[in-house]
Order: C-alpha cells, then sequence, then structure tokens
C-alpha cells in the first residue's frame, strides 16, 4: 500500500526513452538536431511573414501563428527530453508536469487548423467576396481565439489537476507529461475531471475537426467544378500545403488516443507520440516552404 504525498514535494519520473540505454546518445544526436532545424524553420517562417510585405495576407497570418505555435511545442517537450537523454536525470516535479500544458497547444493547433481551413475555403469558394470576408478583423480575433481556447483548457486543467493527491508509483511511462498518465498516478476520486476532460476534448478536437472536414468537402466540391485541368492544379495547390499538415497532424493524433492501450502497443503509441509532438513541429515549416512558391521568393529574398 503507498502513502498520499504532497503534490508540490513529489517527483513523477518520466520513463521516455530509458529501456534502450544503448541508444541513449544516438537519441540525444537525431532529437538535438530536430530541435535545432525545428526552430530556425519555425523562427524563419515567422520572421519571413513580419518581413515581407507580399506575405501579409490572411494565409500567412495564420501561417505564422501556426509557427509560434510549433515553437512553443518544441519549446515544451524537447529540452527536457534532450537533457534526460543527456543526463540520465527522468524526474520532474508535479508543479513542472502542471505546467506543461500541452493539451492547451494541440487545442490551440486544432483551432488554427480549422481557422486555416475556413480562410481556404473562402479563397476558393467565394474568391469574389475573399478580402470582404477575411478582413484583418477576422483574422485577428479567429487567431486570437484560438489561442485563448487553449489558455482556457489549460488554466481549467490545472486547477482540477491541483486538487488531487498522488500517490506511489510515480513512474509516467512516457517522454513527456501526457493528461492521461498523471490521472492514473492520483488516488483520488478522479471521476469529476475525467468528465471535464471528456467534454474538452470533445470541444477542443472533433468540433475543429469536422470544421475542417467541411470546408474541405466544399473545397473539393468546388474545384471539381472547374472545367479546365489547369485551374484545378492551380485552385487546390493553394491549399495542398495544409492539407498535408492536417493530413498529418489529425492522422498521428487519433492513431495515438484512438489505439487500444496494451502492453504490447505501449512502444508503437509512443513513436506515434514523437510524429504529433516532435516531428510534425519539424515538418510544417518546410512543407510550406518547399510547396509554397511566396515563401521561397521570400527566402530568396533574404538569401540574396
Amino acid at each position: 500500500m503507498f502513502l498520499p504525498l504532497k503534490v508540490l514535494s513529489l517527483k513523477f519520473i518520466l520513463l521516455g526513452f530509458g529501456n534502450l540505454p544503448e541508444l541513449q546518445i544516438l537519441l540525444f544526436l537525431v532529437f538535438l538536431v530536430i530541435y535545432i532545424v525545428t526552430m530556425s524553420g519555425n523562427i524563419l517562417i515567422v520572421a519571413l511573414v513580419v518581413a515581407d510585405q507580399h506575405l501579409h495576407t490572411p494565409m500567412y497570418f495564420f501561417l505564422g501563428n501556426l509557427s509560434c505555435l510549433e515553437t512553443c511545442y518544441t519549446l515544451t517537450i524537447l529540452p527536457r527530453l534532450l537533457a534526460s537523454l543527456l543526463t540520465g536525470d527522468r524526474t520532474i516535479s508535479v508543479s513542472g508536469c502542471f505546467f506543461y500544458c500541452f493539451v492547451s497547444l494541440a487545442a490551440t493547433e486544432c483551432y488554427l487548423l480549422a481557422a486555416m481551413s475556413y480562410d481556404r475555403y473562402v479563397a476558393i469558394c467565394k474568391p469574389l467576396c475573399y478580402a470582404a470576408l477575411m478582413d484583418g478583423r477576422l483574422c485577428l480575433q479567429l487567431a486570437a481565439g484560438s489561442w485563448i481556447s487553449g489558455f482556457l483548457i489549460c488554466v481549467i486543467m490545472m486547477c482540477f489537476m491541483s486538487q488531487l493527491t498522488f500517490c506511489g508509483p510515480s513512474e509516467i511511462d512516457h517522454f513527456f507529461c501526457d493528461f492521461s498518465p498523471m490521472l492514473k498516478l492520483s488516488c483520488s476520486d478522479t471521476s469529476m475531471i475525467t468528465l471535464v476532460s471528456v467534454i474538452l476534448a470533445f470541444l477542443d478536437s472533433p468540433c475543429p475537426f469536422l470544421l475542417t472536414v467541411m470546408s474541405y468537402v466544399c473545397i473539393i466540391a468546388t474545384v471539381l467544378r472547374i472545367p479546365s485541368i489547369t485551374g484545378r492544379q492551380k485552385a487546390f495547390s493553394t491549399c495542398s500545403s495544409h492539407l498535408i499538415v492536417v493530413t498529418v497532424f489529425y492522422g498521428t493524433l487519433m492513431t495515438v488516443y484512438l489505439l487500444p492501450k496494451t502492453n504490447t502497443l505501449k512502444a508503437l503509441n509512443k513513436v506515434f507520440s514523437v510524429f504529433y509532438t516532435v516531428l510534425t513541429p519539424m515538418l510544417n515549416p518546410l512543407i510550406y516552404s518547399l510547396r509554397n512558391k511566396e515563401v521561397k521568393e521570400a527566402l530568396r529574398k533574404v538569401i540574396r
């Protein structure tokens, strides 16, 4: 029988990739490269959007917000993971876990991707009304709403989590403080926080996901009605980068949280978690820069 411990004095142990001791140095180097590339790429995207007048449009405004978000993702997860791989110290305080706020970042990304899909919907399905509908005020409201919704989710979850009592053993079989593994370590009644988390999860994932899907259903229907093949390709190319990002993000996210929580699938779950928490923030600036003429042109100007 384990005795309850005070929340602030309790330390969690993030097992991470500790079961692969012979690969610690290799994993450290791999994640260090990913960290450098992710931070450089996303900061570069933000700098280009701010500096280049040709990128002062709604689409690139949202892209700049997405890059800021990916930078927050990376700063939340990778420095702690790199430190544990290098030093072998996998402990983290409960208060440190509370301030991870990873759930809020994921919620913000869901809403931002939905806002970006709405922007593409208006651009392709209602091009004559685009300037009037997607004005600066609406863009600012959509972006601010995305960030505020994520922040509110973080505050609500922290208030509920701070009321819990945690008991030993305090091992989390993950490389970051995810909500579900933390909840399993509590010896308090978690029925209320579980209900709240289900409600919030429905609001911050399926709702924006359905909005994104509906936007792309309308976009595809409009593109298919364009008579010329060149016109279809041109229309679809304006949203192809965003569609790839949405597919990668939601594909890995649903795989992680819909996979059965069995011992045999734990390792696979951890691998897919790496995809949407570590690799997706690195891939996004690459996808947008390699598939987007305006970004490539802005980058050429900077290089010159």
